[in-house]
């Protein structure tokens, strides 16, 4: 599985970028923009079993673990979704169980100041993919 970027994303650019930003308009467009770079998952993928439970839009997550790696695949149907998987996967993506357990994603979220700004399902919808790619890893 190539990287959901073809270029590599990290936390820290995603960081970076993010706090170059001082309006939330600017962040929201900014996380479009990375939804519109997730590549489109495979239809023959987007399996019920492979719903993230707890989000309010579909989410499809799909995983692969090479012996060392973990690699994520994962979709939505909404635009702001797929901004905020990418974020997701920029984080875990092509990482180690160890770091993928250790990473604090409160302390990300927070850094990228975008809880305050999504509904709170929203918000919910995020804690459970990042939840369901914890539990996947450990």
């Amino acid at each position: 599985m190539s990287h959901p970027f073809g270029t590599t994303i990290t936390a820290t650019t995603v960081i970076e970028t993010m706090s170059g930003f001082t309006s939330w308009e600017d962040r929201y467009r900014q996380v479009i923009m990375w939804g519109k770079l997730l590549p489109k998952m495979d239809e023959a993928l987007k399996q019920e079993q492979l719903l993230v439970a707890g989000c309010e839009s579909k989410v499809w997550l799909a995983s692969e673990f090479d012996g060392e790696y973990w690699h994520f695949q994962a979709d939505s149907d909404a635009r702001i979704v797929r901004g905020l998987i990418a974020l997701v996967l920029a984080a875990f993506h092509h990482q180690t169980s160890e770091h993928i357990q250790q990473f604090d994603t409160d302390a990300y979220f927070a850094q990228l100041g975008l809880i305050d700004h999504l509904s709170p399902s929203r918000g919910n919808g995020l804690r459970a993919i990042v939840e369901q790619i914890k539990q996947v890893s450990r």
